[in-house]
């Protein structure tokens, strides 16, 4: 007789697993539960996002954005993420027109959404703890937060730089009265 051996298991919360099942749930799993995440956001009606709650307060270190720019250097990149609102029926950046007001304080809303959504989606990593051993958790919070955090620093980013906008469009409308 030889050396008979089946897959590798790996012991997780639900028993002793296939390593390649613990692999292929993980791979189903991020897309799924982005898109999950994303189509639930989107279907939460505007009012729920028409003002900063304490998720997405502007905090002191933010200093209205700059420090997004000047330590992150997010002008250099953020141009590079993709823009996956429209793929749920959203809004898109893109359509923001200066000095419609209207239209920025929608952008508002539409980033506090996103801003909501991305922490949902990074939540998931909780949900991956019931199948993957305690080991692949580093590699879970790396996909979650790597996939996400810079998608958060945007919408935070964008959100200063709109009340910044917004703030001038009408200090020039009173001003032309």
């Amino acid at each position: 007789g030889g050396c008979e051996s089946g897959p590798v298991r790996v012991r997780t919360p639900l028993g002793r697993l296939p390593a390649f099942v613990v692999i292929a749930a993980n791979a189903a799993f991020w897309p799924a539960w982005t898109a999950a995440v994303g189509w639930a956001a989107q279907r939460t009606p505007d009012r729920r996002f028409s003002s900063d709650d304490a998720v997405t307060r502007e905090r002191s270190f933010e200093r209205g954005g700059r420090w997004y720019r000047e330590e992150w250097q997010i002008e250099r990149w953020k141009g590079a993420l993709p823009e996956a609102g429209r793929a749920f029926g959203g809004f898109e950046k893109r359509s923001v027109a200066q000095g419609d007001v209207e239209v920025m304080e929608q952008f508002l809303i539409e980033t506090r959404r996103a801003e909501h959504a991305h922490w949902g989606m990074v939540a998931g990593v909780a949900v991956t703890l019931l199948w993957n051993p305690w080991w692949a958790t580093p590699a879970n919070v790396a996909v979650a937060v790597g996939s996400n955090v810079p998608c958060i620093a945007v919408q935070r980013y964008n959100r200063a730089r709109l009340r910044r906008a917004i703030v001038a469009v009408r200090r020039r409308a009173t001003s032309a009265r």
